[in-house]
């Protein structure tokens, strides 16, 4: 059974779901709970109708997102033509990065079907790190740890058949 599932058959509150989500997300998964808490409380629940944008290629909106429910497309716009490059589901976290500093989105993402996200801001996340300087690290560490697993799944997956990506890999050599 997935989380949206038994949170539907079983009645909580928000800041109760806001938690179990948290706990699940690789960002958040070395704090405690202490501090999940926190998080938990200062996310707010974000509705987006099909065909609206999340967030918008070029911009630094300070803020990451969770889908709770829904689908929205990641796209990339070159020059004038705009590419679709996958489809992001129920469940899938975007946007750590922005939580940690200024950076402005690579890509657009916009609402496939009614969507609702759980949204936190880099405002928020860092003043509550500030109070948990100590804790920095281990956010940090679950960083490192996403790249490196995406960069092997690439090499993996992709690597033999992209010969010109070869020479541009390498994020975790950072």
């Amino acid at each position: 059974m997935s989380l949206s599932e038994s949170n539907k058959s079983t009645p909580s509150s928000e800041f109760q779901e806001n938690l179990e989500i948290l706990r699940q997300i690789y960002f958040f998964s070395g704090l405690p709970l202490e501090t999940l808490k926190i998080f938990a409380y200062l996310c707010t629940r974000e509705k987006y109708k099909q065909g609206e944008h999340i967030f918008r290629q070029n911009e630094d909106d300070g803020q990451a997102f969770y889908i709770i429910e829904g689908k929205a497309r990641l796209e990339r716009n070159d020059n004038g033509e705009t590419a679709n490059v996958r489809d992001c589901e129920t469940g899938e976290f975007l946007g750590g990065l922005t939580l940690l500093g200024e950076t402005s989105r690579l890509f657009s993402l916009k609402s496939v079907a009614d969507t609702t996200c759980l949204v936190l801001n880099r405002e928020k996340f860092a003043k509550t790190m500030g109070q948990f300087p100590e804790l920095m690290m281990k956010i940090c560490k679950a960083v490192a740890q996403s790249i490196d697993i995406w960069e092997k799944r690439f090499l993996t997956d992709q690597g033999d058949q992209c010969g010109e990506c070869m020479g541009r890999i390498g994020v975790t050599l950072i």
